[in-house]
């Protein structure tokens, strides 16, 4: 779908929907922790993508056509000769018979396996991250919510900076 919509927020949206059907796919293998990080993780950067994409382009409505794809009849076959040649290689790849148990603890071992003993480390990495851009947002505004038009809200004018804006 997100080859198919006109607007660049609603194929922000489209690319949501399918992470979250990822999501929803890793809770149902049982790694419950790994599926809510990957579901509100994907949340919020595609929101952050939208409201980035509508500040920034040209067209994000999507009010005149545009389209995402060049060379279709190509990238089909591509994409066709692709999917064969992935799904030929695993029926066909000799597979290893399992060895051992299940682990008791899956999100435990995951993430040891990808971040080793760094783990606290990046927990503590993503917390500043997220301060950081927090911060770097508040302070980027010079003006709060209300300053245009008190803290009550009641002014009659707005108080813009710049007169003959949306505020005259």
């Amino acid at each position: 779908m997100v080859f198919r919509f006109g607007s660049m927020a609603r194929a922000t949206f489209a690319l949501l929907t399918s992470l979250l059907c990822v999501g929803g796919e890793v809770l149902l293998l049982g790694l419950d922790y790994l599926g809510v990080v990957i579901v509100l993780m994907m949340t919020i950067e595609m929101a952050l993508m939208a409201v980035f994409m509508v500040m920034y382009m040209m067209n994000p409505a999507g009010l005149m056509p545009m389209t995402m794809l060049h060379n279709k009849k190509g990238a089909a076959w591509i994409c066709a000769a692709l999917f064969v040649l992935l799904a030929a290689g695993t029926v066909l790849a000799p597979w290893p018979p399992r060895r051992g148990r299940p682990s008791a603890d899956p999100a435990m071992d995951l993430g040891l396996s990808l971040m080793g003993p760094q783990m606290l480390t990046m927990m503590t990495l993503g917390l500043a991250l997220f301060a950081t851009i927090v911060a770097s947002v508040v302070l980027a505004t010079r003006r709060g919510r209300y300053d245009r038009f008190g803290d009550d809200l009641k002014a009659r004018r707005a108080d813009d900076p710049v007169r003959g804006g949306i505020g005259r």
